[in-house]
């Protein structure tokens, strides 16, 4: 027909590209996150961004705890407020990097939390898997760990042995406690445990899915020290010894 074989090319090229920019608008004024994550993760899987990184880590064996490896999850591609322009404190990794505290304070970007079913108070190997990261991050200092217990406002089966919600979410902070102690060897004089029942709750919509994250136990640290919690200002100051020759 006359045509050049190059506008072919360039047709198709022009195709690929506006689809391109329809993608970026549609992203743009996307407001579901759970539908976003959902598709960065299949643009990830089909564009290889894992494979990626195991592309630069010499030899045939890919070593599971290669820094490398781990460069995918420290990226914005796996932050849960990805929209909002990243996460911009220090936080556990994961796509819930931050400690929703409810009540008035200080808050913290030191902590996790561990969700549990209804009626449950058993640690599962998800909570392991949870608490056990974030033992890493708490091991080896010396700020106080506050494990607060909470519930929904379901009442607690007759069946149950528990009496009411109180005890369901001390017994999940009690479990919680003699993991963090037992298995991560935390030292037990940096815990403290408190529990909230079904008087915090993080949801009080009617989404389902949402009241599903009211049964929890936060675990986090704070800006005290166990020094600080021990005895009288006069009492503390009488434990060191004084250096001659210093006021």
């Amino acid at each position: 027909m006359g045509i050049p074989e190059w506008v072919v090319t360039f047709g198709d090229m022009m195709s690929l590209l506006l689809t391109f920019f329809i993608m970026l608008v549609s992203l743009s004024e996307m407001k579901e996150e759970e539908k976003y994550q959902a598709l960065v993760e299949s643009m990830k899987q089909q564009f290889g961004y894992s494979s990626s990184q195991n592309s630069l880590i010499p030899g045939d064996l890919r070593p599971r705890n290669s820094a490398l490896s781990k460069t995918a999850t420290m990226g914005r591609a796996k932050r849960l407020d990805t929209m909002q322009g990243g996460d911009k404190v220090q936080a556990p990794v994961g796509d819930h990097p931050r400690v929703v505290i409810v009540r008035p304070g200080t808050k913290t970007g030191i902590g996790t939390v561990v969700y549990f079913a209804e009626d449950a108070s058993d640690l599962t190997e998800e909570h392991r898997a949870i608490l056990s990261q974030q033992g890493d991050v708490m091991q080896g200092k010396s700020q106080k760990i506050e494990i607060r217990g909470h519930t929904s406002h379901k009442p607690i089966t007759p069946n149950s042995g528990l009496r009411d919600n109180w005890d369901l979410a001390y017994q999940r902070s009690r479990n919680v406690m003699q993991y963090l102690i037992q298995d991560l060897n935390i030292d037990p004089r940096r815990i403290r445990m408190s529990v909230a029942g079904p008087y915090e709750p993080a949801h009080i919509g009617t989404d389902e899915k949402k009241l599903r994250q009211n049964p929890r136990v936060e675990v986090y640290m704070l800006d005290e020290v166990i020094s600080d919690t021990v005895g009288t200002k006069e009492e503390q100051q009488e434990r060191f010894t004084p250096i001659p020759g210093l006021q």
